[in-house]
């Protein structure tokens, strides 16, 4: 038996992947189940296989790991409602619903993330956590390769599970012990579609841009959400901060793609610079473009073979060592046509002497 939190299920450093909804807190399936007659999109609504039709296009065409989120509880089914006047102390929805659903999904459509949710009000031990998860690392049909989270109790959140999410918008701005992932959302008030939200209502690109690299800088994932519509289409605002995200990685990649924190995550002279690193190369990700023409460090330790580079532009930088530790990067009149992106500029910085 793997008890809950099995520590060998981490999630692979940057590694790209989706994680689309299987069933939310209202308890409509997005797929054909046998566990809710009449309430799932087979049955009624787009009469189609929702997650068999995503897995398939995804895993066909796409390297990107394909994840399922689930709710355990539902918040209006009469049976979870009567275990929960019981005290939790009998099972009934677990054992008719929760564990038949998950067994269901994993064999039928293999995800590589199983991503729990809606399980605070109850302790692990009545979702019966231990023994699905256990079925899952041992016996299932994805056992080798699986991953999931920490949401698997009241007790369990933030203490057990192949990565921690702990709360919704995760931020915790320093370097953590186990891999984390930030869960946070584009509409700042919803985890799905407001016909009455504003443009306030949205976190813009620069704020998504700047969770995204404090994040990684600290080791974690950042899992975005988007709200489709009830048709499933995805909004031009949403479509906008996908496409905005997708730009900048275009640039930035190399700082973000198989990279993995550094000895100093945020810098103690410039307060609004996060590192990352990849072998010997560490990347200084500055949210703000340095004001004036010295650009100032305290954390890199120079040597003269040391070399400075802005992703997406050509060339490299000259830079002075500062007294003591820390560096000043020159940086030239760069036009505003050859600036490489819009937000958060990549400083590529080979051969320092506290590399490691």
């Amino acid at each position: 038996m793997i008890p809950v939190g099995d520590q060998r299920r981490i999630t692979v450093k940057n590694r790209r992947y989706i994680v689309h909804s299987s069933k939310h807190h209202e308890g409509y399936a997005m797929w054909p189940t046998n566990t809710s007659f009449n309430w799932n999109s087979m049955a009624v609504g787009p009469k189609k296989d929702l997650i068999g039709e995503l897995a398939a296009a995804i895993k066909a065409n796409t390297s990107i790991h394909y994840g399922i989120y689930h709710s355990l509880f539902e918040w209006f089914n009469p049976i979870y409602l009567q275990d929960e006047a019981n005290g939790y102390k009998t099972q009934n929805y677990v054992d008719t619903k929760v564990i038949p659903a998950l067994y269901e999904i994993i064999n039928t459509y293999q995800p590589d993330i199983i991503w729990a949710d809606g399980d605070w009000e109850a302790t692990s031990t009545y979702w019966r956590s231990t023994e699905f998860l256990a079925w899952l690392y041992n016996d299932s049909p994805v056992g080798d390769t699986v991953v999931t989270n920490d949401r698997w109790g009241s007790d369990a959140r933030c203490h057990h599970g192949g990565f921690f999410t702990c709360e919704d918008r995760f931020q915790p701005g320093v370097l953590q012990k186990r891999k984390w992932e930030n869960a946070m959302t584009i509409d700042r008030a919803s985890w799905g579609f407001r016909r009455e939200a504003n443009l306030n209502g949205y976190i813009t690109t620069q704020d998504i841009i700047a969770t995204f690299v404090e994040t990684v800088s600290c080791g974690g994932n950042m899992l975005m959400n988007i709200g489709p519509t009830k048709e499933g289409t995805i909004t031009p605002l949403y479509e906008e901060r996908l496409a905005d995200m997708g730009s900048w990685l275009a640039v930035n990649g190399d700082g973000i793609k198989g990279t993995q924190p550094w000895t100093t995550q945020n810098d103690t002279l410039t307060s609004n610079v996060w590192y990352t690193k990849k072998g010997t190369t560490v990347y200084a990700i500055t949210l703000k473009w340095p004001n004036g023409l010295i650009f100032s460090l305290a954390a890199p330790m120079t040597q003269p073979g040391t070399t400075v580079e802005l992703l997406g532009y050509p060339g490299t930088f000259s830079w002075k060592a500062r007294v003591g530790k820390g560096i000043d990067i020159m940086i030239p009149d760069i036009p505003f046509n050859k600036m490489p992106c819009k937000w958060a500029w990549i400083f590529k910085i080979n051969g320092l002497v506290n590399v490691y």
